[in-house]
């Protein structure tokens, strides 16, 4: 048929209520197995497979979609094991209450996602979004939370990452070591990996490498040590490809450090590779940590000392205070030392 048919017209044509149609497609439980394949069947035949969502949605007010906004693309988000293991936790809770994900970038064309944008009921940025995205979502009214990232009047889910960096990083330089390097990610607005100057070390900033950094810098003071900036790299994606060039830069200094810190478990994870390619012994000549408590990181050889940030529980608590739409209160997430044999 040349006219796409409405509920009302299917009910109709196969001699039925609107109900026993509308059932058969959002409650089969209250019909039976072959009522419902027969007007499944048929609906089929006449070029009808449900009712409109979008129609739907408006005459209920609501999608029971909950978007989330990535700082970085979608692709790139979903290869990160961070990221994936945050949206595990969003995904869990909207599973219990029957919600739907729709994830969205800040990084994509505004113009390509406008119509997806008025389809959500809420919406959780995951890091800081570029663009004016935010803004856009803000005027709409719907329920925000920021997570990894702070700002006004919105509620937002944190963890602490100076303190969780400042704890990794004082057990790690607790032997006094005399050559330390700092992995970094994303320290300067660079699309290549580079090492520090003395200006980049003094940028203040809330970003969470920065506040990493602090971390790892007040640990050196509090053991009375010192690093050049020259030891302290920028790598700008968290992937192990660039994490590598890094590793090999740093595992391949002489005198060779004795402390490598790094500020993601994709970087240590990387580390130990280029580590183990160069026959330089974990943790005997070199100590490595990580930051985030990945899968990988308990499996690892040796296992990967390092911060667990409780990613997964991040996005729990993220998407229950969406959901409640009721507190203004901003939750900060305890992290937790974990030490394992890359830095016992």
């Amino acid at each position: 048929m040349n006219k796409k048919l409405n509920l009302k017209q299917v009910s109709q044509q196969l001699g039925v209520s609107t109900a026993t149609v509308s059932n058969a497609f959002n409650r089969p439980d209250q019909l039976s197995a072959k009522l419902r394949e027969r007007i499944l069947r048929e609906s089929a035949e006449l070029g009808y497979h449900g009712p409109n969502f979008a129609a739907r949605s408006l005459r209920k007010g609501a999608s029971d979609v909950v978007a989330v906004v990535l700082a970085d693309s979608i692709s790139y988000s979903l290869s990160d094991p961070v990221a994936s293991q945050f949206l595990q936790g969003v995904a869990e809770v909207l599973g219990e209450n029957k919600k739907q994900l729709l994830l969205l970038s800040s990084a994509s064309d505004e113009l390509e996602q406008s119509s997806a944008e008025s389809l959500p009921d809420g919406f959780i940025f995951y890091g800081a979004p570029s663009g004016n995205i935010f803004e856009r979502v803000s005027r709409t009214g719907k329920p925000i939370i920021a997570v990894d990232f702070e700002t006004h009047d919105i509620e937002s889910v944190n963890i602490n990452n100076e303190e969780g960096a400042f704890s990794v990083a004082n057990h790690a330089l607790a032997n006094k070591p005399k050559h330390a390097a700092v992995l970094g990610l994303r320290l300067v607005d660079s699309q290549r990996i580079c090492r520090l100057t003395a200006q980049d070390m003094s940028v203040e900033s809330k970003e969470i490498s920065r506040s990493r950094l602090k971390g790892y810098l007040r640990a050196f003071e509090e053991q009375q040590l010192a690093i050049s900036p020259s030891h302290v790299w920028h790598i700008p994606l968290n992937t192990p490809e660039m994490a590598e060039i890094a590793a090999k830069e740093a595992l391949t200094l002489n005198p060779l450090p004795e402390v490598i810190l790094c500020m993601s478990d994709v970087i240590a994870l990387s580390v130990l590779r280029v580590a183990n390619k160069l026959n330089i012994a974990i943790p005997q000549q070199v100590k490595v940590t990580g930051f985030d408590d990945i899968p990988e990181a308990q499996r690892s050889s040796p296992g990967l000392t390092t911060v667990c940030q409780q990613s997964p529980e991040k996005g729990r608590v993220a998407t229950r205070l969406l959901l409640k739409n009721e507190s203004k209160d901003s939750v900060i997430l305890d992290t937790r030392l974990v030490i394992r044999a890359s830095c016992g």
